[in-house]
């Protein structure tokens, strides 16, 4: 493990080091950003609206359609009567407006990289799933699993998540209005976590990095998940974040709870079964 030293932007969950693993690769350089482009992404004209009624149309024919109008040109699309269906807005890998005038069910907006999502109602399980960079807006509640594995961008829920939100959580930023359920932040890597109201059991457990800030009560810390003094950077950050997901203007930062890993479980396959038994 790469020695970290401590700095302003370490304090805050934001780490430099690279995570070791045998499938590691440096794909891109950065200095490049501008000439990155996926292969078929389209040049679009947020100006460009049009409507999509959803009410006989399948998962796939929907997703094809709305890759048939961003090829056209259009960069503001409107989805009527999603009717909570499975997988809607999935793989979009475009700059794109999209609005869904009602409620997703699971898998909804994943694996997605750069559109901006508003949904009116409620989403099911795994919302975001795999979600790269762009921002999602879910007006109401959200299931179990809400952001899995996202590794950039913001995720917003105005009000209450379900169990295991930000599992397995590489990136970006979840920011939940409400309330969040039972092992939030469950092995996360990287990113941060803001809930303005309670936490579940098991907050935290087996995370390896990133930070979680919640408003209100926790009911228990998992393992290796411990307090942390909140800062006047963490402070700042926060009103910018809470600002862009418009919720929280009134709250008071200066009481919410920062929770990081400890750190025990880094090593564990070198430590004695003894010590194995306090990690976990």
């Amino acid at each position: 493990m790469a020695n970290l030293k401590n700095s302003k932007s370490q304090s805050m969950g934001l780490h430099k080091e690279v995570l070791a693993g045998r499938t590691q690769q440096v794909f891109f350089n950065p200095e490049e950003a501008e000439n990155f482009f996926y292969y078929g992404a389209y040049d679009v004209d947020f100006n460009k609206r049009t409507e999509i009624d959803a009410m006989d149309l399948t998962a796939k024919q929907l997703n094809d359609k709305l890759h048939s109008l961003m090829k056209e040109g259009y960069g503001s699309v409107v989805i009527k009567n999603p009717q909570g269906k499975h997988s809607l807005g999935v793989g979009i890998l475009n700059k794109l407006n999209l609005i869904f005038e009602g409620s997703l069910g699971y898998f909804g907006v994943g694996s997605i990289d750069g559109p901006v999502v508003r949904i009116t109602g409620r989403v099911g399980w795994s919302c975001a799933e795999n979600m790269m960079a762009g921002k999602v807006v879910i007006e109401k509640n959200a299931g179990s699993c809400f952001g899995a594995a996202i590794r950039g961008g913001d995720l917003i829920c105005k009000g209450s998540v379900g169990a295991r939100t930000g599992i397995d959580m590489k990136g970006g930023t979840i920011i939940v209005g409400g309330d969040a359920g039972a092992f939030t932040g469950f092995m996360m890597q990287r990113g941060r976590i803001i809930v303005l109201g309670d936490a579940g059991i098991n907050l935290g457990d087996s995370m390896y990095d990133g930070t979680i800030f919640i408003g209100g009560k926790i009911k228990s810390f998992g393992s290796d998940a411990i307090k942390a003094k909140i800062t006047s950077d963490d402070i700042s950050w926060l009103k910018r974040k809470l600002k862009v997901a418009e919720i929280g203007s009134d709250f008071d930062l200066s009481k919410m709870t920062k929770v990081v890993a400890g750190k025990k479980l880094w090593n564990y396959d070198a430590l004695e079964p003894s010590e194995k038994k306090g990690a976990i």
